[in-house]
């Protein structure tokens, strides 16, 4: 696939507001069939990006497009293109269905979608209750049912486990790995990462409006140069110094285990061999999301 063809390309996209750089010459995809993570710190450009992407804000610079065309020359943007912001709004007065029933409506949608969106996401037994007595879960569940009502090839989900708890989450989980597995590509930006870590195929990670890593969440997670290594030895000194002398970066742990990064097992294995080191583990490792996170993006807000 061209990767302008992509069901989401970001190129060169740039926004100022003023003398506040919000987003910088950034660049990522998101293809079909895979779940993207867009990781930030606060203020890192994470919303301003994706209200770019959905014509919401002006881009300064650069291009934003599904499959090739910007949000405003989709055809039938709501059949193509699925979101939920942060600030997802409703009438109260409304109630689930009368609320779904109005977009199906403007969107064209079939009048059937609207009650099986409300079974897909757990609301069929609210579906007649006035939306201001919906907890913040129940509220979250009705955007993703709004969402879902053009059954789009792109998920674009912004904080999506707001309001939700733990069966909630893990329901979340599960819809983005089903809709992934039907071919969707599902964009999700949130700041729960161990929950990232369990649903994600890829990450795009950006600090002050500028890309800091993208890739496949186990690339990301092995650090910028990829592969990571925990390995002891009886003598690690003299492991170490065999390792730096091929030209590897180690570390020694407070434990004794030294780890080599940017270096898959084999290759430490072979160096070690050659200089006669008998090793007592030899392990491929990563870091957690978190740490990967705070060392890409410099640990602050």
């Amino acid at each position: 696939m061209d990767a302008a063809d992509a069901p989401i390309h970001i190129e060169g996209l740039s926004k100022s507001f003023g003398a506040v750089q919000a987003v910088s010459d950034l660049s990522f995809q998101v293809d079909p069939g895979r779940v993207t993570g867009f990781l930030g710190p606060n203020g890192a450009g994470k919303s301003t990006t994706l209200r770019m992407l959905l014509g919401l804000v002006l881009k300064d610079s650069g291009e934003a497009s599904f499959g090739g065309r910007s949000y405003e020359q989709l055809p039938h943007p709501s059949s193509q293109v699925g979101a939920v912001l942060e600030d997802a709004s409703f009438h109260p007065g409304r109630s689930g269905r009368n609320h779904l029933r109005i977009l199906a409506t403007a969107g064209e949608h079939p009048s059937g979608r609207v009650d099986e969106v409300l079974e897909q996401v757990g609301l069929t037994d609210a579906a007649d209750r006035r939306v201001k007595g919906y907890s913040m879960g129940m509220r979250q569940r009705l955007a993703i049912a709004a969402a879902l009502l053009g059954d789009p090839e792109v998920l674009i989900l912004d904080e999506p486990a707001n309001g939700l708890d733990p069966p909630g989450i893990r329901w979340m989980r599960d819809l983005l790995r089903a809709q992934a597995g039907r071919g969707r590509a599902v964009l999700v930006s949130s700041h729960l990462l161990s929950e990232v870590a369990q649903s994600v195929d890829d990450v795009v990670i950006i600090a002050h409006g500028r890309l800091r890593a993208s890739g496949p969440l186990e690339e990301v997670l092995g650090g910028s140069g990829g592969a990571v290594t925990r390995v002891r030895s009886a003598d690690d000194q003299r492991l170490a110094a065999a390792l730096r002398e091929a030209g590897m970066t180690v570390d020694l742990q407070a434990s004794g285990a030294l780890i080599a990064r940017g270096t898959a097992p084999a290759v430490v294995g072979e160096v070690a061999a050659a200089h006669g080191v008998a090793l007592i583990e030899l392990v491929g490792v990563s870091r957690s999301l978190e740490d990967a996170f705070f060392e890409l993006t410099g640990g602050g807000e």
